[in-house]
């Protein structure tokens, strides 16, 4: 381990499970890096991914944003091409672009939105945009007809959480710049989103688990009790 990372260690008690407020607190003051590092967060959750009626997943669009620049790839003909353009996608377009990614492994973007009529053309996308999370879904909003909405909420600091088979969300919330209030606020949304977002299938204690770390920084736990306090 670096010594940054064992100076940040020394101010976090492996054997206790704080309050959200307390371990943003803790986060910001231990990420020490010489660039502005990106704040995730991870939620393991008390669902079986493995059956459909179990799948948490959506999309929320985050107070302060993630501090990143996004780039927005949009399906789209016509008008709505013309819409996206408008709307301030970076890439637009229809079969050129799903060849340039068959061809030429390009994936110059952040989040890929279509229009209804373009999943012909995104489904064969499949296996290269799904296991790298960039297929669109009408549940995170991406698959819509409302392109300008669509990409100014992306824009703004729409993010997508889907829980992966391990029963792990894994989000960004933000940046250390941000400082600990408005990572909190950040925090807020997205945990509140997806307590909303529970199956009615799941059954038991649905968060298991929170914790919250920098790029560089160690994992604080949170109590999953009081991931609101």
């Amino acid at each position: 381990m670096g010594k940054n990372y064992v100076e940040s260690a020394k101010l976090i008690d492996k054997n206790v499970l704080y309050t959200s407020t307390e371990a943003v607190e803790l986060t910001v003051k231990t990420s020490k890096a010489k660039f502005d590092e990106t704040i995730e967060l991870a939620i393991r959750l008390g669902v079986d991914p493995r059956h459909a009626d179990q799948q948490v997943r959506g999309a929320v669009v985050l107070p302060h944003g993630t501090g990143k620049k996004v780039k927005v790839l949009v399906f789209a003909k016509g008008e709505k091409a013309k819409e996206a353009e408008a709307a301030g996608a970076e890439y637009v377009g229809a079969d050129e672009l799903a060849a340039k990614i068959q061809k030429e492994n390009w994936f110059d973007f952040d989040v890929v939105v279509a229009t209804p009529d373009m999943m012909g053309v995104v489904g064969r996308l499949g296996r290269v945009l799904g296991p790298k999370g960039l297929m669109p879904n009408p549940k995170s909003g991406t698959v819509t007809f409302d392109l300008t909405k669509a990409v100014a909420e992306i824009k703004a600091g729409k993010v997508e959480y889907r829980v992966d088979k391990t029963s792990i969300i894994h989000v960004p919330i933000g940046k250390a710049s941000f400082g600990a209030e408005k990572l909190g606020e950040n925090y807020r949304v997205l945990v509140e989103a997806v307590i909303k977002a529970k199956p009615a299938a799941a059954k038991g204690q649905y968060i298991k688990s929170v914790s919250v770390s920098s790029t560089m920084g160690p994992g604080i736990k949170i109590n999953p009790v009081r991931v609101l306090d």
